[in-house]
């Protein structure tokens, strides 16, 4: 199975930068969408519903329009689409789909910018905290796949500028220390399988030129559970494909 995930930085935006021929020809048995910043009466049924999938599943932000969301296309049907995380706390911005499927729980989740204020922070930390609690629990019956934007960069390797941006939200120490504790649960980051080097990242700034100098951070993920480690065919990034200021990931799971 390939899985693909991609926050769009907006859907209506993207779908006016070739998304659609993109998302024919991926390839992807999953797509998983995050920032979608998309109320369904914002786009029409068929933006909504693209034929190139038979299952669409959308999670938008009650709290605002405009805002978060993330959206799952996918051709093997899964047994069970769930929304949001158990505590209410965390459930009103749009930010997690969790699909079953029969091999693994796989999970699309736009996790929280901490950068506006200490609140904020809070918040993230507190949503980081949740999701793992949510996610050991589940575990218990099969496997965890995650993905999506996890705005954080674990190591000095994974963004251009590790001393001038570390004490900006995204790479804080403590931020940093939660991805350590998610992967001492027993994660794995799937594209260091693959690639130990630095120099790949999945978001780049607007400004400054940073995509055309590849100035960027890598903070769009996809972990798997331990049990899954030798199921983990291939992980990878497109930073050749346009349309928002992150680019696609993928991993491939022999299921």
């Amino acid at each position: 199975m390939i899985i693909y995930s991609w926050n769009v930085n907006g859907y209506r935006a993207v779908l006016k930068k070739g998304f659609r021929d993109w998302l024919d020809g991926c390839g992807g048995d999953v797509v998983m969408l995050q920032e979608t910043k998309a109320h369904p009466d914002q786009i029409s049924v068929e933006e909504r519903e693209p034929d190139s999938y038979e299952n669409h599943y959308w999670n938008w932000s009650k709290k605002k329009k405009g805002y978060s969301g993330v959206a799952c296309f996918a051709n093997p049907e899964p047994l069970a689409v769930n929304i949001g995380l158990p505590d209410p706390a965390y459930r009103d911005e749009g930010r997690v789909l969790h699909l079953e499927y029969p091999d693994f729980h796989l999970f699309n989740i736009y996790f929280p910018n901490g950068q506006m204020s200490d609140e904020r922070l809070d918040f993230k930390m507190g949503f980081y905290d949740c999701f793992l609690a949510h996610a050991e629990e589940l575990r218990k019956t099969k496997p965890i796949v995650v993905g999506g934007d996890f705005n954080t960069a674990h190591t000095e390797i994974d963004l251009k500028n590790p001393k001038a941006n570390s004490e900006r939200s995204g790479f804080l120490p403590i931020e940093r220390a939660w991805i350590d504790k998610f992967i001492d649960a027993g994660y794995v980051d799937t594209f260091r399988l693959f690639e130990e080097g630095p120099h790949h990242y999945s978001w780049w700034s607007y400004r400054f030129n940073a995509r055309k100098n590849n100035a960027g951070w890598r903070i769009d993920y996809f972990f798997v559970s331990e049990e899954l480690r030798d199921k983990v065919v291939g992980a990878w990034i497109e930073p050749d494909v346009m349309g928002s200021d992150h680019c696609p990931i993928a991993v491939e799971i022999d299921v």
